[in-house]
């Protein structure tokens, strides 16, 4: 059982941000079930009155680019699924995201770790 979640990323200026919709599914259906409900529903944290939403299924079919047009700008977006490597239930997906040391030793303990000195 896995840990998956739907994020969203967009330009912000200069800068790019993801930001997490909503996580916790167990599945991958799961996720992608929230995935295209969040297509339809997400509303991005800036103000923007929406007049126009199109929304595109990119061809690996686990992610939608989101144009909202608003009254005098338009937005883009990209929303997409993501799943928690250390919570995978696939073997071979965990094994390439061990944590290895120099000499190629994989390291002890979770994945997921806080860096020493936090």
């Amino acid at each position: 059982m896995g840990d998956w979640a739907v994020i969203v990323q967009y330009g912000a200026g200069e800068t790019y941000k993801t930001e997490f919709v909503g996580s916790g599914w167990g599945t991958k259906e799961q996720a992608l079930e929230e995935l295209r409900a969040a297509a339809h529903t997400y509303v991005p944290s800036r103000s923007l009155i929406e007049k126009r939403r199109r929304v595109y299924r990119l061809s690996d079919q686990e992610s939608y680019l989101v144009v909202i047009r608003g009254k005098m700008t338009e937005w883009e977006c990209t929303l997409r699924i993501a799943e928690l490597v250390s919570d995978t239930a696939d073997p071979e997906v965990a094994g390439r995201a061990q944590w290895t040391d120099g000499a190629g030793v994989v390291a002890e303990g979770p994945q997921d770790r806080v860096p020493p000195g936090y």
